[in-house]
């Protein structure tokens, strides 16, 4: 790389770094539990808006992930979403009605708490419609993960993010709290993905899946980004550069082989696609706080009025995360 590109990117780190410093004052703490936080190793941290009815699953699901504490950023809820996330022991929770796009979309309260009180703890960065596939969830948990990592000298695990939806009409697809989002949207695409490399990053740029089937067909460069790195070891200088497609320094980036060979990965399985998504999109593209003026749920907004669905004869049920592996969308690498 570049003596320059490697200065830019040094001078854009520092940046974010000061920038999360200083959007600390955005954020009020509800129920902060310094304790619970200290005696964690793998931690979640959050943002969310009005999101109470996902909640229950979404914590339950960590839970048995084995995930030890969660840092929550409500931004704005007046669903009960704060009340409801205080009352739960193993949940720290801050408050900020402060724009979302102007923290680069949450990343400057994320990258914030991070340093505050996770160094040297893995953090495990989601949105409440993610859920954390790894090899051998089924079986080992997420600290048996993070120990081997440790003991291997790797500081990230990268993720493809996989978008599930329902078989028929997304408004046929009602989602009660505390259900397996996944028993309403089961479905996915197994294989129109684009991958190219992101040399500034040395990262991956992956495409495809339904969004850029359904939504972006006539402009697939403009479907959302695929490739993720949620977890990561957190050191001081750290920070998320762009949502979790990149970290900085650019070397947890790292998270693919090219030189033959497969390291471990795992996918993020998105249950963005269920019968709230329609309401969701009106209130986001009216909002205007999400990238590019909310472009994105302005598509879903659009594309979704004929009361369509994303199924299709290609669509694959999901089982476990062994068919995702067999299906090359993942990998346990050597870790056995």
């Amino acid at each position: 790389m570049a003596i320059g590109k490697r200065i830019r990117l040094g001078l854009r780190r520092r940046r974010w770094y000061i920038r999360a410093i200083r959007k600390r004052r955005e954020l009020r703490p509800v129920r902060l539990r310094k304790d619970r936080i200290g005696a964690a190793t793998n931690v979640v941290i959050t943002v969310a808006r009005n999101e109470h009815i996902r909640l229950p699953y979404f914590l339950r699901y960590y839970r048995n992930l084995g995930i030890e504490h969660f840092l929550f950023i409500d931004n704005g809820s007046d669903d009960g979403s704060a009340a409801y996330l205080s009352e739960q022991a193993d949940c720290s929770v801050w408050s900020t009605t402060a724009s979302y796009r102007r923290s680069r979309y949450g990343l400057d309260w994320v990258n914030w708490l991070a340093r505050r009180y996770c160094l040297g703890r893995w953090v495990l960065h989601v949105d409440v419609d993610e859920f954390f596939v790894f090899p051998f969830c089924d079986t080992r948990p997420i600290r048996a993960l993070t120990d081997w990592l440790d003991g291997s000298g790797i500081r990230s695990f990268g993720t493809m993010l996989i978008d599930m939806y329902p078989k028929g009409p997304l408004a046929a697809a009602t989602y009660e709290a505390g259900q397996n989002p996944f028993d309403v949207a089961g479905w996915f695409d197994s294989g129109n993905y684009t991958i190219k490399r992101n040399w500034d990053y040395q990262s991956l740029w992956i495409q495809g899946g339904p969004r850029a089937r359904v939504f972006f067909a006539d402009k697939p460069k403009r479907a959302p980004a695929l490739n993720k790195v949620p977890l990561v070891r957190w050191q001081r200088g750290t920070v998320f550069a762009s949502s979790t497609h990149n970290v900085l320094p650019r070397g947890l980036n790292l998270v693919f082989d090219d030189v033959g060979g497969e390291k471990a990965c795992g996918v993020l399985l998105h249950a963005k696609f269920l019968n709230t998504l329609t309401a969701r999109s009106r209130e986001e593209v009216a909002r205007a706080e999400h990238y590019g003026g909310a472009r994105e749920y302005r598509a879903y907004a659009d594309g979704l009025e004929d009361g369509s669905g994303l199924w299709c004869n290609w669509s694959e049920r999901y089982i476990n995360w062994r068919q995702l592996e067999i299906l090359g969308l993942m990998s346990k690498g050597n870790w056995a």
